[in-house]
């Protein structure tokens, strides 16, 4: 096996709240208020989307369909909740959240934190290093660091050990998320991945959204079953896998094992993709209306940054972490 390549859940698939529009030549992030499933495949108007999403939105329109207008149930059938399974058992397995820094010329991962240490590129090679958290921390500072998970779960049954992957830097979901998949692993005496569940999209508004709506993933039952309806659905399930001889516990310890092959989970290539939705360049924000931006410097590249950051952890001020 290739030493330092971290072994992630194989994906066939992604599950986004948001897309990357082009606004006055500007590559630039979108909220939506609803969820679509797409391939893995990207295409000059965006990515493909996944033959599951149309199959959703049609039984959701069916269930919404009123004095059989089809087109007024189409055009109200917002993708809201998707029903899921997990692959593992371990919360910590099916939802990865860091403190991340991504080198935004390259797509390089540069630097991940959990608050306490951190893993970090520098130019002698992967170092650990203390995380203060990005607020004391004067790479996270300067280059953007923030909280970034990243959500496995499967949809239908055609591929058992595919998934499809939810990537978020949103507090609100990565925190929900967290709490639900510990609430339901702990009733479910710790057999998470034979629930029939479903990941729900919320809203809420803030001081600081200036009482927009925001949205944030959550995970519930499924909608018309009860929790202990799920539950016992949940532990025949475990028997029946049990008597075929599925051997959950091996297949976490073989996960567990893949993500720690590699100092980083995410690769070049995908990094590209993420910092395009997530971490976009300052230089990248729309001018206000009736304004000119100065053209903007090319960012920095992987050694460039590395050079900087070396030479300041040599003045007596520098801060350590990630």
């Amino acid at each position: 096996m290739l030493k330092g390549l971290a072994l992630t859940p194989p994906v066939i698939g992604r599950i986004a709240i948001g897309k990357v529009v082009i606004k006055d030549g500007k590559r630039l992030p979108e909220k939506d208020d609803e969820f679509t499933i797409t391939t893995q495949v990207q295409r000059q108007g965006g990515w493909v989307l996944h033959p599951l999403d149309q199959q959703l939105r049609a039984k959701l329109a069916e269930g919404l369909k009123t004095d059989g207008d089809k087109e007024v149930a189409k055009k109200e059938a917002k993708l809201r909740a998707i029903p899921v399974r997990f692959l593992f058992d371990d919360p910590d397995l099916n939802l990865r959240a860091n403190y991340s820094v991504f080198d935004r010329a390259t797509g390089r991962p540069l630097c991940v934190g959990n608050g306490q240490t951190c893993k970090r590129a520098t130019a002698s090679g992967i170092q650990a290093l203390p995380c203060p958290a990005p607020e004391g921390c004067e790479l996270g500072a300067k280059s953007g660091c923030k909280p970034y998970g990243r959500l496995n779960v499967r949809i239908g049954d055609e591929d058992e050990l595919g998934s499809f992957i939810f990537r978020t830097t949103g507090f609100n979901s990565i925190r929900t998320l967290s709490a639900r998949l510990k609430y339901f692993q702990a009733l479910s005496g710790g057999h998470l991945s034979t629930l029939a569940l479903e990941l729900r999209l919320r809203g809420k508004s803030t001081t600081r959204s200036h009482r927009t709506p925001i949205y944030y993933v959550d995970l519930t039952v499924r909608a018309g079953s009860s929790l202990t309806q799920t539950l016992e659905a949940g532990q025949a399930l475990w028997r029946q896998r049990e008597e075929a001889g599925f051997d959950q516990e091996a297949l976490d310890q073989a996960a567990r094992g893949g993500f720690a092959a590699g100092a980083f989970e995410e690769s070049q290539e995908d990094g590209a993709a993420v910092v395009d939705e997530f971490y976009p360049d300052a230089s990248t924000t729309a001018a206000p209306s009736g304004t000119r931006q100065a053209k903007q410097a090319p960012p920095p590249s992987l050694g460039e940054r590395m050079d900087r950051l070396l030479s300041r952890s040599e003045t007596p001020d520098a801060q350590p972490g990630g």
